[in-house]
This record gives C-alpha cells, sequence and structure tokens, in this order.
C-alpha cells in the first residue's frame, strides 16, 4: 500500500514510470498488457516490428539462430528497459529473434505511437537511444565471450545478470533451455551446473535453479559480467532520487537498465 507521499507507479516498467505525467497519459489508451510465457517467441529475425515491448515482470532474451539450429542469447531485457526502441528510428524490421526467457507480462506499444512521441520529445528519443546502446553493449560482449570463456562461466554471468534484474527466487530453467541461451548442449550445461552446485554456488533440481551464494558466483562469472555491468551504469547513470528525478528534465531521470 503506497503513503500519500508516495504516489504509485505510472508503470512496472522503468521507461515508462521515467515519463512526465502528462507524456504517460499521452500513450496510456494505446498501451496493451500481454502474457509472455517461456520459450513463447514474440518477433522473428526479418521480420517487421509492429509493436514495442515494456517488460512489466516477465524477461525477453534476444537470441541468434543459427543454420543447424542451434541458438545462442546475445541479451537480456527486463521490466526497466525496452525492446523495440530502433523501430523509432530506423525503420521497422527486427534483425533479432526475440523469445521470452522467463514468464511474465509486458506493455506493448504500436511503433506509430513510439515514433510520435519521440519526435515530440527529444527526451525521450535521449531514453531510447541510450537502452538501444545498452542492448548493443550486451551484444557485442557476448560475441567475444562465446569462444572465450568456459560454459560454467559464461552460465553464471548469465544468472547474475537475471539476478540483476530482480528476479531473485527459483528460476525454471531446463538443461535444454540454458542451453539454447548459451549456445551449448545439454551435457555441457549438466557439466557446468554440477560444478556450480558442487562449489555450493548454485542449487540445481528438476529444472530449477537457484543462487545460493551471490558474491561466489560473482567471483566465478567472466570478465564481461562486471564489464557489461559498469557500461550499463555509464550509460544508465540515475545518481538522484527519486523524488528529485521527478522534478528534474527527463533527461536527469533516465533509470538505471539493471
Amino acid at each position: 500500500m503506497y503513503s500519500q507521499s508516495a504516489p504509485p507507479p505510472q508503470s512496472r516498467n522503468a521507461v515508462l514510470n521515467a515519463l512526465p505525467a502528462a507524456d504517460f497519459a499521452s500513450i496510456k489508451p494505446y498501451l496493451k498488457t500481454i502474457a509472455i510465457e517461456q520459450g513463447e517467441e514474440l518477433v522473428g529475425f526479418g521480420e517487421k516490428m509492429t509493436e514495442v515491448y515494456f517488460p512489466q515482470s516477465g524477461r525477453i532474451s534476444l537470441v541468434v539462430r543459427l543454420m543447424e539450429g542451434n541458438t545462442v542469447e546475445v541479451a537480456l531485457v527486463g521490466r526497466s528497459s525496452i525492446f523495440g526502441a530502433s523501430a523509432a528510428s530506423d525503420g521497422q524490421i527486427s534483425l533479432i529473434t526475440a523469445i521470452g526467457e522467463l514468464s511474465g507480462s509486458a506493455s506493448t506499444l504500436a511503433v506509430s505511437q513510439l515514433r510520435l512521441l519521440a519526435d515530440q520529445n527529444a527526451a525521450f528519443r535521449t531514453i531510447l537511444i541510450r537502452h538501444q546502446q545498452a542492448l548493443f553493449v550486451q551484444a557485442q560482449q557476448s560475441a567475444g565471450c562465446l569462444g572465450s570463456h568456459s560454459v560454467e562461466a559464461r552460465m553464471a554471468t548469465w544468472l547474475l545478470r537475471i539476478h540483476d534484474m530482480g528476479h531473485y527466487g527459483s528460476l525454471p530453467l531446463t538443461r535444454e533451455f540454458i542451453g539454447h541461451m548459451l549456445g551449448v548442449h545439454r551435457n555441457a550445461v549438466s557439466t557446468a551446473a554440477q560444478m556450480l552446485q558442487k562449489a555450493g554456488l548454485i542449487r540445481y533440481d528438476r529444472g530449477r535453479v537457484e543462487i545460493v551464494n551471490l558474491l561466489g558466483l560473482k567471483q566465478v562469472a567472466c570478465e564481461c559480467y562486471a564489464i557489461v555491468k559498469v557500461q550499463y551504469d555509464r550509460l544508465m547513470k540515475a545518481d538522484v532520487s527519486e523524488a528529485d528525478r521527478r522534478s528534474k528534465a527527463l533527461e536527469d531521470r533516465i533509470p538505471p537498465l539493471l
């Protein structure tokens, strides 16, 4: 229950919640809430983007599908971000496949409405650009990580990113699904999970993963975890209080991605 001094948020998504009340009111009638199911394909590579996604509780994984059918995750979008920001400026064709990583919900907005708001509001355009840059940081680092780091280190990094996006409990993640995200076979996932569990860092049983030693997991994670997090903080820095952000220009109220 919210007190009078702390009004309820406009949205559970931080990008929408950061909008000035008048701007949010202008797009609110056009927002739709959809369910996100784990493994559900939201947009495929090469498909026309008709809507952008503002996760509220679920997570959206951006993956590359290879010719032999394998997949690998290159970026992860949570409720502090947006998928499809580039559609406001550079066309409507998706250059990535987006699937549900964790079940939840998202607000969607037609690309035409996003463009209208971006055209009318320079500060909102800045938010879109920075969030798109943040996703590029993930994708760029993932390219180097894939061929350079062990599966257990990459799995630790991946679990930490999910944790940083606000999911603290047991995660419904099968070996097959984790393998798709990391671009490896199920047996490689099993070996990595056993190593992390034996070290007392996670608990993995019957398709569910739970982090039990956060500090230890950070020590095992590859360097990509820290590199991406530092760059996110630089792009999405919000070093003023929520109350101050409400009274400043939108550029000074950009929320952190993680």
